[in-house]
């Protein structure tokens, strides 16, 4: 029979599993909000997020059960302090994608981003939900191999994040500074989305296996 601090962290790794189920929800519908111009999903995107909130008060609670009443050490310890960590990279994650909706609220009815780019910005959504699928299996397995394979996907996020910015800059951009500026927000808001999700997976590295000399 598994003992309370088992149970406890059991529960812990299931929010955070949690979590990333909702990560993902976000982006994904603040993607399609974006390139569809709808309205109706960037506002379920934005009434959403307060779950995510709410989720992120449960993990530092549990944590601060768990510390006090169990007094975990070596891996469970890691485990304690890295959910903190990656519940609010992850509630990080969820206000990216409001972000984006807040960007087609702000636009609307018209489009947020240029006709031309809709095809790097779903590549953007498409990397974005792939990454974040991918560390709620990190998450629910602990694996530190797999967890490794989650910079491959940042690697993408990071190439169209500079694709993006060179076409802004382009002496052939036709869409004006206002444009301009939405997209270099936009794509920013993805870039950073990636760069939190690699966070969460050096996390589980570091639970894995423990502290190295490098940090």
């Amino acid at each position: 029979m598994p003992h309370d601090n088992e149970i406890r962290l059991q529960e812990l790794n299931n929010t955070l599993v949690k979590m990333s189920e909702l990560v993902g929800t976000a982006i994904s519908l603040a993607t399609r909000a974006l390139l569809e111009d709808d309205l109706a999903l960037a506002e379920q995107v934005m009434s959403g997020d307060a779950q995510l909130n709410g989720l992120n008060a449960d993990v530092e609670s549990l944590c601060f059960k768990i510390s006090t009443l169990q007094a975990p050490i070596a891996r469970d310890l890691r485990m304690v302090i890295g959910a903190i960590r990656m519940a609010s990279s992850l509630e990080r994650m969820g206000d990216l994608a409001v972000h984006i909706a807040k960007q087609v609220r702000l636009r609307y009815p018209n489009p947020s981003i240029p006709r031309g780019l809709i095809e790097i910005f779903a590549e953007m959504g498409q990397a974005a939900n792939k990454i974040v699928e991918e560390i709620g299996q990190v998450i629910a397995t602990g694996d530190p191999v797999l967890a490794n394979r989650i910079a491959q996907h940042d690697d993408v996020l990071d190439r169209l994040h500079r694709e993006l910015f060179t076409a802004v800059l382009a002496p052939t951009w036709a869409h004006g500074v206002e444009a301009a500026i939405d997209v270099t927000l936009l794509s920013r808001y993805f870039e950073r989305f990636g760069d939190h999700a690699v966070t969460v997976a050096k996390r589980i590295t570091h639970i894995a296996v423990g502290p190295t000399f490098a940090e």
